[in-house]
């Protein structure tokens, strides 16, 4: 299970934003949990009154896991095209959700009724790649599109493709997810 901190992280990061006056150190907390240290790839899911407010995250990771927390947060909270930057008001009514991705692999599959029969709902998430396409959806999003058939049609939708995308055979990679989320208020400040 994710440690809290990154829920901190991210919280703090957010906050230091909208406030100006929130801080905490990075160095204290590299020393105090030097998991933070290693590269990661997480996605920052936000959520306001339980619709999403904001998500941005990494595939591959390519900077420390804090770093890779902070930058998400700040973009899901600010930078994501299709919402408004978030504004202090709203903080009361946010839920915040950090997911730590493993290394993507990818899955050999025959056909689309193979591919459908290999991936594991509500456990894989999926990127999908062709050509100039690239989509991906976490594991989280199996409790909106709950089939294997209805999850890949609208991931290849996501990559900017159409739904028969499959007869081309995409390249598709799977990986997991460990995630912790929690009410914005609740979370305790580092």
């Amino acid at each position: 299970m994710l440690d809290s901190i990154l829920l901190q992280i991210a919280k703090g990061a957010i906050i230091n934003q909208l406030k100006h006056t929130y801080t905490f150190d990075k160095n204290k907390l590299l020393k105090k949990y030097p998991f933070l240290k290693k590269d990661g790839a997480t996605f920052v899911t936000l959520k306001k009154d339980g619709e999403l407010r904001g998500c941005i995250g990494s595939i591959i990771a390519h900077r420390t896991i804090f770093d890779d927390v902070v930058n998400n947060a700040l973009s899901a909270g600010f930078s994501d095209p299709r919402f408004n930057a978030l504004s202090e008001d709203e903080l009361s009514h946010l839920n915040i959700e950090v997911s730590l991705l493993s290394e993507p692999k990818i899955l050999e599959y025959k056909n689309f009724d193979d591919l459908c029969k290999k991936i594991q709902p509500n456990i894989d998430g999926l990127i999908l790649k062709h050509g100039v396409y690239q989509g991906t959806f976490l594991p989280q999003v199996w409790e909106q599109l709950p089939t294997p058939k209805l999850f890949l049609e609208h991931l290849s939708q996501k990559a900017g493709s159409c739904f028969s995308i499959y007869e081309e055979h995409p390249t598709i990679y799977r990986y997991r997810v460990d995630a912790i989320e929690e009410d914005f208020d609740e979370i305790l400040p580092l």
